[in-house]
């Protein structure tokens, strides 16, 4: 990767980006609403382009954020632009090419990876060690900071992250006669008893649009030990310890845990499951229980797998600089701000997504949420990204995240169309065939 600013993207680049933007609206668990689209520029204002993390509420408290921020003198003031999930992809490198693109935006959670690739992204590191000396940088939670580095720098900040959790309903089990699940063993059993009361263990979905199917499948391999990709940020899936996940997924599925229609379920398909207590267990993203409104429905604790471990898929979204910016100094001086400042969509309850800063979770208004404090308590700490077991996440994730293959892999799993080492078999030629 190299630090000047492009004049065009390579093809495979831009592909790549354009592959990734159908799944990440549920990736990210935003919800429709705002405006947006590329437009010039060159006042001197610093352009912050945002994604719509929440209601139409959220959008005029980012606004409210961004254009009340009072820069030191000589550094430019900031302007807000809300930018829509659909094409959102296209309109950042449309704008990034033609250098009518934004200073510093939020975006998708490897956007910033692979723009670095294409020489877009000012590289964070100055900021970091600001931070540092500041004592700021301590106020992030572990993992967060670090999940940013690349071997040339640090690509983004983060400011939120979401994990998929394991929820359950309290009154389902409660009338199937059987605790909350500490491990796989004992998810098996309370599938079972479930199944005797017509109940799905096993809440799951990978209709058109709706990643949260795959990103389960993939929790429960890092939750066994494995997941896609080696230490070398090759794609790496037939392995014992995805084998061995995915027999557990089709046990679940042969004692009647699934649904028979799970692989064409979109998202709200499987909301209105839950809403109608035909799911009793499911794992999903940290704001199902805002989506469904129903206190009945609680967080889990992390299981044991097979193995022996614990663990699942988290997305650490992020703030990321451009090259193309009135003042690079600027650019970090109003993020280091709007770190300081965004508590309030915490407070306020205008986004689903968690906090990464410690500050924030320790806040009364987000203690308030008993689910999500139980989240970033215990699912937090074990939460791994997509790139696991490579120590760092790269561009080919985003083509990856949204590519066909994982989709198709899902809904060949979930239709107990083949053996598991089979579907891994033809997942790894998919993720090759995505990452070359």
């Amino acid at each position: 990767m190299n630090t000047s600013t492009p004049s065009t993207f390579t093809r495979r680049g831009f592909l790549g980006i354009a592959a990734a933007a159908a799944a990440v609206p549920l990736l990210a668990a935003c919800t429709p609403g705002g405006g947006g689209g590329a437009t010039g520029g060159g006042d001197g204002t610093l352009k912050f382009w945002d994604m719509p993390w929440g209601p139409q509420t959220y959008a005029d408290q980012a606004k409210a954020v961004v254009t009340g921020y009072s820069p030191a003198s000589g550094l430019p003031k900031a302007s807000y632009q809300q930018i829509q999930w659909n094409n959102f992809y296209q309109t950042f490198s449309s704008a990034i090419a033609s250098k009518t693109g934004p200073a510093v935006s939020s975006g998708a959670g490897f956007q910033a990876f692979q723009f670095a690739e294409q020489g877009a992204i000012a590289y964070a590191d100055d900021l970091i060690e600001s931070l540092r000396k500041s004592g700021k940088l301590d106020d992030f939670l572990p993992g967060t900071v670090e999940s940013m580095k690349t071997p040339d720098g640090y690509a983004a900040v983060p400011w939120q992250a979401d994990y998929r959790v394991l929820w359950y309903r309290k009154s389902l089990l409660e009338q199937a006669g059987v605790e909350v699940p500490t491990d796989w063993a004992s998810y098996i059993e309370a599938s079972k008893a479930l199944a005797q009361n017509g109940v799905y263990g096993f809440g799951i979905g990978a209709g058109a649009g709706n990643s949260v199917g795959s990103q389960t499948l993939i929790s429960l391999m890092i939750n066994n030990g494995g997941g896609l990709f080696d230490e070398e940020q090759k794609p790496d899936v037939v392995i014992d310890a995805n084998i061995e996940a995915m027999d557990f997924v089709r046990e679940l599925i042969a004692l009647g845990a699934v649904a028979p229609g799970a692989a064409s379920y979109t998202a709200d398909n499987v909301f209105e499951q839950w809403r109608s207590k035909e799911v009793g267990m499911g794992w999903h993203t940290a704001g199902l229980q805002h989506v469904i409104a129903d206190e009945d429905i609680v967080v889990a604790s992390p299981v044991t797998a097979y193995s022996g471990d614990t663990g699942t898929l988290g997305y650490v979204n992020n703030l990321m600089m451009y090259t193309n910016t009135p003042s690079q100094e600027g650019s970090q001086a109003f993020l280091t701000a709007y770190l300081d400042d965004m508590k309030v969509y915490w407070d306020d309850k205008l986004i689903e997504s968690l906090p990464v800063l410690k500050s924030i979770v320790e806040s009364d208004a987000f203690q308030s949420d008993t689910e999500w404090v139980k989240i970033i308590g215990e699912w937090q700490p074990v939460g791994k990204p997509l790139s696991w077991r490579s120590p760092t996440l790269f561009a080919d994730l985003a083509a990856v995240d949204g590519g066909q293959g994982l989709q198709q892999f899902t809904q060949t799993i979930l239709g107990g169309q083949t053996d598991s080492k089979s579907a891994l078999e033809t997942l790894q030629a998919s993720l090759e065939s995505e990452t070359s």
